[in-house]
């Protein structure tokens, strides 16, 4: 009987076809041929693009750097101790050049080599003394090979002779695994697609809503005419682009003219506000990561940088990014390339950033919040958005823009605004900016009572504030509401809340505080309206 021929090779070769992840196809085949006495290690090494090229061993004899064995799964015990070899991290040959040694031979020549005893002092030996310590004697490499592609290569070291017999078991399992690796590749690549469809779809049906929001830039201002302007030069290039601007003076707008405006429009601009992202999820919203990476990760997923590949990403907020995290972030914008969280293989991306704050970035900069180098190569293109008390002639056609949307949304009659009402609103200095017309012009139409609402606007020695009403003055409507209006009424009325804190549920600022409800409360009341949070808002 072959040394091998212990192993169940039936049972094997099922629990191989029931798998759709590469992860758990690989270990179950190194666990299992691991299991036998005689062997000391099984290893497997797939071909993937050459990544770590600097820190490779073997790199000076690398024929071809674009590609190479990336080790994938090892099992194995040691003579010595409690030592074993299951894990790939740290591994010394966690990269083999194709082509050198006889691992890398088999990946060449797509031929399976067996010796039946090896030598420690032989040139192709890569760890002479571990052949010695561990008492290696038997070596048998099958090449991984589905669909007359060489997937990688499959090792055995025993530390018996290999009996006849064994490389043709081997063989057999090596080719249902490169098959099962195929397999649950197909698999993971759907799935894959499926997340980035489905995190599209998201980022679509929001972008229609804008689109049904916003018809372009509103504004005739002095302000606004030279932001057009900037849109229509830095628009059709690929540069970094960095908004600046008070909370509500329409950013995130501006960011998706100048993506509109680009060779990218006809790809996804995904959003990500950085202030509603949970520190220790930083990293995994932005770059994905792979089933087990961390405690609840129960599949691979991935990020806004796959799901934006080919596209733009807007970063708003971009100074909230934890300190920790810029440097990956600027290993993205350098060099294209970034990882999964609990993953070791490199992925290529191609990303336009436009990432906007309302923060000064130098003072940032200054006290250590903020990379230096990351600062300058977000901001190649810097675009000051000017706040709304500095274009007072846009005000009229704002608010003309969001009594006509508010109305259409609402199924409302037309609210008009008197001479003096507009005047109000002109005189006004609005600290919230756009989005804060955008809110009173919404509760206007909602209690179809312009003057009542304009009464919360007043102007005291600290400058304009808006007062909050008392029960006493919270109007009333002039005929009793049936139950499908007066949940229209307060979907309304939540939905100008969330934008009114930019979507945070959460702290002094957040929604729940300003409707006095319990975070908890206001979550499922938004879930029972229909009304769906953004994929980064943290909901515990």
């Amino acid at each position: 009987m072959a040394i091998l021929g212990f192993v169940n090779v039936r049972k094997l070769l099922l629990e191989l076809a029931q798998h759709h992840s590469v992860e758990v196809v690989l270990k179950i085949a190194v666990d299992t041929l691991a299991a036998v006495s005689s062997v000391a290690m099984v290893r497997v090494w797939l071909i993937e693009p050459g990544d770590l090229c600097a820190n490779c061993k073997d790199s000076r004899q690398c024929p071809d750097k674009s590609r190479c064995l990336h080790l994938k799964a090892s099992a194995g015990k040691s003579l010595i101790g409690p030592t074993t070899w299951d894990t790939i991290t740290g591994s010394s040959f966690s990269r083999f050049p194709i082509g050198i040694r006889k691992v890398g031979q088999i990946a060449q020549s797509g031929k399976p080599i067996e010796l039946l005893e090896i030598k420690p002092d032989e040139k192709w030996v890569a760890d002479p003394q571990w052949v010695r310590r561990e008492k290696i004697v038997g070596f048998a490499g099958q090449p991984l090979i589905c669909r007359d592609e060489v997937l990688g290569v499959l090792s055995v070291f025993t530390r018996q002779q290999l009996e006849q017999g064994a490389l043709e078991m081997l063989r057999m399992v090596a080719d249902h695994l490169a098959y099962a690796i195929a397999n649950a590749r197909a698999f993971e690549l759907v799935d894959s697609l499926k997340q980035q469809i489905e995190l599209e779809n998201a980022y679509l049906r929001e972008e229609i809503n804008e689109a049904q929001s916003f018809k372009g830039i509103i504004g005739q201002s002095e302000g606004i005419e030279q932001i057009r302007k900037v849109i229509r030069m830095v628009g059709p290039t690929d540069a970094n682009v960095l908004i600046y601007g008070e909370s509500g003076t329409g950013k995130e707008m501006i960011a998706r003219e100048i993506h509109n405006h680009s060779e990218r429009c006809d790809k996804p601009m995904i959003k990500i506000n950085c202030s509603a992202i949970p520190r220790e999820l930083f990293e995994s919203e932005f770059f994905g990561h792979a089933r087990g990476a961390f405690t609840g990760a129960v599949k691979n997923r991935i990020g806004y940088f796959q799901a934006a590949d080919g596209g733009t990403l807007f970063l708003d907020e971009v100074g909230e990014i934890p300190i920790y995290l810029q440097s990956k972030l600027l290993r993205v914008l350098q060099e294209g390339e970034y990882q999964r969280v609990g993953e070791e293989t490199v992925r290529k991306v191609n990303v336009r950033i436009i990432s906007a704050t309302n923060r000064n970035l130098h003072a940032e900069i200054q006290s250590g919040h903020f990379r230096e180098d990351l600062y300058y190569r977000l901001q190649v293109f810097p675009v000051v958005v000017p706040s709304l008390k500095d274009r007072k002639i846009d005000i009229a056609l704002l608010a003309d823009h969001f009594i006509k949307l508010s109305c259409k949304k609402m199924n409302r009659p037309l609210v008009r605004l008197t001479e003096p009402q507009m005047g109000r609103l002109v005189a006004y200095d609005w600290p919230g900016n756009i989005r804060e017309l955008q809110n009173i012009v919404e509760r206007m139409v909602i209690t179809a009572q312009a003057d009542q609402v304009l009464l919360e606007l007043g102007h005291g020695p600290g400058g304009p504030k808006e007062c909050a009403p008392t029960a006493a003055s919270v109007a009333l409507p002039e005929r009793i509401l049936t139950e499908k209006e007066l949940r229209e009424l307060e979907t309304a009325n939540m939905q100008a809340a969330l934008r009114h804190t930019n979507w945070r549920i959460y702290g002094h600022r957040g929604a729940a505080k300003l409707l006095g409800l319990n975070p908890t409360t206001l979550i499922s009341r938004l879930k029972k309206l229909g009304i769906y949070l953004p994929r980064s808002q943290p909901e515990e």
